[in-house]
């Protein structure tokens, strides 16, 4: 897709900025570049290096691909950094020695971390996530006892913040090893929630297998082995299962499954009462709604009208973590393509990418459906041919 004008970029900066309520002089010093430079980048009489971008999207904790369409820097961060992360989990369960960071400073950097997995901000987790996972492994191992649980919970939290990046641009088997490590973390916390999560994030090894049917009875036996819903933090944890085992049980064409999966999440949904973000994972009646667009999908073109009847009645609210909306708007663009409504299907596309820019264009459905409307609709060409170009669809 042709770049971003200096001047888009450099208004993009100033709204971003004035939302955060900073000054140029404050925006300057926070990403260390001149008062100037800011001026003059925000004016459009300069356009913004690489380095300077991603200074300046640290500061607004946004990913510079918002600030700049087409931006690179991302998917270069993120390939740079998977060797790393492979060798650094190769042995990880073998000591090698004390963490570089103390407790809090790790749980820190972990919780940031996972912030940044919600709002998918990749570039910014491939940055930091090598050094952060080797020191969840190094804690984990010298952890003393009164702390081994919640060592275990940070490494468990920091491999699913690590595998975000490894199976979003298709590192499939680096991925399956952190989950890997996910779960032999889960394990070590003894905590019932922490084993849930892991078994929620397992399903995409058996996603990636187009392994359904049996993804879904690993689901259901997680779901078993859940604690019962007493709390708001254990309904969350098993409505989180029910709503992926609803996915899976449509990919794998089992209609009353997902519709009895689909109700229980419903159900949780509502005994949890508000949406929130839960042990790294968004649950709640606005996550269920998108679950909904998200099984119809899954079973196919023939249950098209379900997805598009939820996107009639509600849209996702900005409150949500940034990931989950673009995923609303991908999976609602495919079923608009089948219903015919090509211009409301690059509309789709066009709110996901505002969403999540490296989300949408790193997502197989979201590329599927650019090359199908870049051939077959006619109209807006000129502008479809440049997302198809900027998502990798030609």
């Amino acid at each position: 897709m042709p770049a971003d004008s200096p001047r888009e970029v450099g208004e993009r900066i100033a709204a971003r900025r004035r939302a955060r309520r900073l000054t140029q002089t404050q925006l300057a010093d926070a990403a260390h570049v001149s008062y100037a430079m800011i001026r003059a980048i925000e004016r459009g009489a300069r356009r913004p290096s690489d380095d300077v971008l991603e200074a300046v999207a640290a500061v607004l904790d946004i990913d510079a691909a918002q600030l700049r369409a087409g931006y690179q820097g991302t998917e270069r961060r993120v390939h740079a950094a998977l060797p790393e992360l492979s060798a650094v989990i190769a042995g990880y369960e073998i000591p090698q020695g004390p963490p570089t960071r103390h407790p809090g400073e790790l749980a820190e950097a972990v919780g940031a971390a996972v912030e940044w997995r919600l709002g998918a901000q990749y570039g910014r987790i491939a940055a930091t996530i090598p050094g952060v996972l080797a020191d969840a492994i190094r804690y984990v191992h010298t952890a003393p006892a009164r702390e081994h649980a919640e060592a275990a919970r940070l490494l468990a939290s920091a491999a699913r913040t690590a595998d975000a990046v490894a199976f979003k641009y298709g590192a499939r088997d680096l991925s399956a090893r952190l989950i890997d490590l996910m779960r032999w973390a889960a394990d070590r916390s003894e905590d019932p929630l922490v084993k849930a999560v892991a078994a929620y994030v397992r399903t995409e090894t058996f996603f990636a297998a187009r392994a359904h049917t049996v993804g879904l009875a690993a689901l259901e036996q997680a779901v078993e082995a859940a604690p019962s819903p007493s709390s708001r933090l254990e309904a969350a944890a098993r409505g989180a299962l029910h709503m992926r085992a609803a996915v899976i049980a449509g990919r794998a064409e089992n209609v009353a499954a997902a519709d009895v999966h689909l109700g229980e999440a419903r159900a949780l949904a509502q005994k949890v009462g508000r949406e929130g973000t839960y042990l790294g994972t968004a649950f709640g009646p606005d996550s269920v709604r998108i679950h909904e667009v998200s099984v119809a999908v899954s079973l196919g073109p023939t249950h098209v009208d379900r997805a598009l009847t939820v996107a009639e009645q509600w849209s996702p609210p900005n409150s949500l973590p940034a990931e989950r909306r673009s995923g609303f708007y991908i999976e609602l663009a495919r079923a608009q393509d089948w219903a015919g409504l090509q211009g409301d299907a690059f509309e789709s596309l066009k709110v996901a990418r505002a969403a999540a820019p490296q989300h949408t264009r790193e997502h197989p459905w979201a590329r599927e459906v650019a090359a199908g409307l870049r051939r077959h609709y006619r109209a807006d060409a000129e502008s479809l041919t440049h997302f198809a170009e900027w998502i990798g669809a030609v």
